[in-house]
């Protein structure tokens, strides 16, 4: 566990080996709409992401995390309508349902750069039991 800027985050093993930062309900909620930063990544399918998502968040599917975050930043803004995060971006999060495809983009976050990424371990599941607005 490590604190910055007053958000603790924990690290975890990833699907795919290794460690992802991890972040929690409750500092993902202090961010959301405070901070300026934050870029919040839905990794779920279409059609989860039908049934409800996390204000805010960009849609990109795991299987396409890669191919997005390798585009040009005026590709990304064409396919995803928002400006493409730096390589150093401070609130890079990523969350699916419950946490393994999340994980699964922060690694592959990782490997490309972006060495701040975290995984909102709870996802979506969490997000909607604990009533997250």
């Amino acid at each position: 566990m490590c604190q910055h800027e007053g958000a603790i985050f924990r690290s975890g093993m990833n699907p795919e080996g290794g460690v992802t930062k991890e972040i929690s309900y409750e500092d993902l909620k202090a961010l959301l709409g405070k901070s300026q930063d934050l870029f919040l990544v839905d990794v779920r399918s279409k059609e989860e992401v039908d049934k409800g998502h996390i204000q805010g968040s960009v849609h990109i599917p795991v299987d396409t995390v890669e191919a997005a975050f390798a585009m040009t930043p005026e590709e990304f803004k064409a396919k995803y309508g928002v400006t493409k995060p730096l390589l150093d971006a401070p609130e890079l999060v990523f969350h699916c349902q419950m946490g393994k495809r999340g994980g699964a983009a922060t690694a592959k976050a990782h490997e490309i750069g972006y060495v701040s990424a975290r995984n909102y371990t709870g996802g979506y599941k969490e997000w909607s039991e604990k009533g997250g607005k």
